[in-house]
């Protein structure tokens, strides 16, 4: 009963929007319709005389330049790109078992089987039209039929984290999707809807000459006052798809399901943190780790022993993981990893001296220790130019006794984000560092699409629709350390991103920037706490023993006698904040750092 309410509902929703599109079309006839009214009129005798004449010629040139403009939104709407997510695509020969499990799952569902598979590097998964003709391309190669069933997405730490059962039940309500996907009207309503969208994006492009940037804006005027005529029946008629889709996929797996939903949460907290504060500082360095997705799986493991709320979810291990759904899961894990070094940072879409992939057995080496030694050697280059001992030797104690002056943590603090700022602005910086990145990540949201999101009918489903990506790019990739070896060039599938990525950018020489950053600009305070922390690091590495480490859940860590030193950074504020040195000095002897003693800094 459900089911058929909400299908009734998406159907019903889907002819609004339909009749929106034949009341456009109605007004740009309307004048031509009158126009031949009169010209009846005048040929048959009936409206003859100079008021009827005038009114031909001034209605029958109103419906030229309406039939003109309505011909020209018309095309702009048909040949405007729909955005497309960028996805690694996974061929049928790559991934046999996980399109048999698809095929099975549809088969139960009694709906269409998805034309083909892609993973995403986000925790979500839904189906996504890319049959339109202005992309050049069907989803299945050689079928242009636009009755071709919808592209399944798949988040890909799914793959990694899930094991098959509990994968094959949070697609369940995903795939059901297919089936509201295939009914004629509601496909013609999104692809409407869809064109409508990609029309705003072509109107609002940069860099048009003046007479198209007009025409461009007029183009978007009357898109826009169709969108909004459609907006809240698009979203209706998307949940009521979701809904259907949700109320078909009871019958599958449900009781499997809930408890799924338990490990989307978990495989989505696991896989934020590892991205910022993990991928994050090796992104900034022009390194990217190519083993993300296994990475989330030693993250949410290192959860479970940590936290007792967690308790339960290591058994789960020894269940036959997603992953193994993939011939050959290692190389499918280094494509997303890329994929997601481009989408949440940006970069070149293939592997170069300034941006090179990083095993996790290299990261404690290549990227925390040559980070620490970037940030020592920027501070104490700061120093410099403040004329703070000028000859004094690279030391801890330097540092220490400069911030132990009242207020001059503000002006340190000041001189160092200039100096990032400056490495962003002339591209030059000590090796191993993105030149300013630190202060170009920009904030964490998706920008709002032109169309309405549809959202989910259950709130713990997953939606079973389409989606499209956000807006413009920001935000350039830095260098890799020029010292380090060239790795050689990773053998990964090819990354598909269809289109043109609709609203989205690329910089110079076809890099990729970033579609969504993970962080917002850091404050002179953070930034100045990152530079001390890492001089510390850097003298216990060179004096006391201690090691570069990652933690998988925070990133770069300080491990002395093969522990961590968690209570560090509450010292470091008290020096940079109240010029108060003791509790870091107190600290300093307890683990036998030697503060006076020269650090390496290259």
């Amino acid at each position: 009963m459900g089911e058929e309410r909400g299908a009734r509902a998406a159907y019903a929703h889907a002819l609004a929007v339909l009749r929106v599109r034949g009341r456009a079309l109605a007004v740009a006839l309307l004048p031509a319709a009158l126009a031949v009214v009169l010209l009846t009129g005048a040929a048959t005798g009936h409206l003859s005389g100079a008021g009827w004449d005038a009114a031909r010629w001034a209605v029958s040139g109103l419906a030229v330049v309406v039939l003109v403009a309505a011909a020209a939104v018309a095309a702009v709407i048909a040949r405007a790109r729909p955005a497309l997510t960028p996805t690694v695509e996974i061929p049928e020969a790559s991934a046999p078992d996980l399109y048999r499990m698809v095929r099975d799952l549809a088969g139960r569902l009694d709906v269409p089987v998805p034309s083909g598979i892609a993973l995403t590097p986000d925790c979500d998964s839904w189906l996504e039209d890319r049959t339109h003709p202005a992309h050049g391309r069907p989803a299945v190669p050689g079928v242009h039929r636009s009755d071709t069933p919808p592209v399944l997405v798949i988040g890909s730490p799914f793959l990694w984290w899930m094991r098959v059962a509990e994968l094959r039940a949070v697609l369940a309500p995903v795939v059901a999707g297919t089936g509201p996907s295939a009914h004629p009207d509601i496909a013609a309503a999104r692809r409407f809807v869809r064109g409508l969208d990609a029309a705003v994006a072509v109107a609002d492009r940069p860099g048009l000459d003046p007479v198209r940037r007009l025409g461009a804006r007029l183009v978007g005027a009357v898109v826009r006052v169709l969108l909004r005529g459609c907006r809240l029946h698009a979203a209706e008629m998307e949940r009521g798809v979701a809904a259907a889709a949700s109320e078909r996929a009871q019958a599958v797996d449900y009781g499997l399901r809930i408890v799924a939903q338990e490990q989307v949460g978990l495989a989505y907290a696991g896989w934020d943190r590892l991205l910022t504060r993990v991928a994050l500082p090796a992104w900034r360095m022009g390194r990217w780790p190519s083993r993300l997705d296994a990475g989330v799986v030693s993250a949410l493991t290192e959860l479970s022993r940590r936290d007792r709320l967690a308790e339960g979810f290591t058994s789960r291990l020894g269940e036959r993981p997603a992953c193994d759904l993939l011939e050959e899961p290692g190389l499918v894990d280094e494509a997303t990893s890329l994929l997601a070094a481009r989408l949440f940072h940006g970069g070149p879409a293939e592997v170069g001296p300034d941006w090179a992939p990083v095993d996790w057995q290299q990261y404690p080496d290549e990227v925390v220790d040559r980070k620490w030694r970037t940030e020592a050697a920027r501070l104490h280059r700061v120093l410099d130019r403040l004329g703070a001992d000028r000859d004094a030797e690279a030391t801890l104690s330097r540092v220490m006794d400069h911030l132990s002056t009242t207020r001059t943590g503000e002006t340190l603090a000041a001189a160092i984000t200039a100096e990032v700022s400056r490495e962003a602005t002339t591209g030059t910086s000590v090796p191993g560092a993105a030149p300013g990145t630190e202060a170009t990540a920009g904030p964490a949201t998706r920008a709002p699409q032109h169309a309405p999101s549809p959202q989910a009918a259950h709130p713990a489903e997953p939606a079973a629709h389409p989606v499209e990506p956000a807006a413009h790019l920001a935000g350039p990739a830095g260098p890799r350390d020029p010292d380090l070896p060239d790795p050689a060039p990773p053998a990964v599938p090819p990354i598909s991103v269809p289109g043109d990525l609709g609203h989205a950018a690329w910089g110079p020489g076809g890099d990729a920037l970033p579609l969504f950053p993970l962080q917002p600009p850091r404050s002179g305070r953070e930034l100045l706490a990152d530079h001390v922390t890492a001089m510390v690091c850097c003298a216990a590495v060179d004096t006391a023993g201690a090691m570069p480490g990652l933690d998988w859940l925070d990133g770069p860590t300080l491990l002395v006698g093969g522990k961590r030193h968690p209570d560090l950074a509450g010292r470091v504020l008290s020096l940079i904040e109240d010029a108060d040195p003791e509790p870091l000095r107190s600290w300093l002897t307890t683990v036998g750092v030697r503060p006076e003693k020269p650090v390496r800094l290259d």
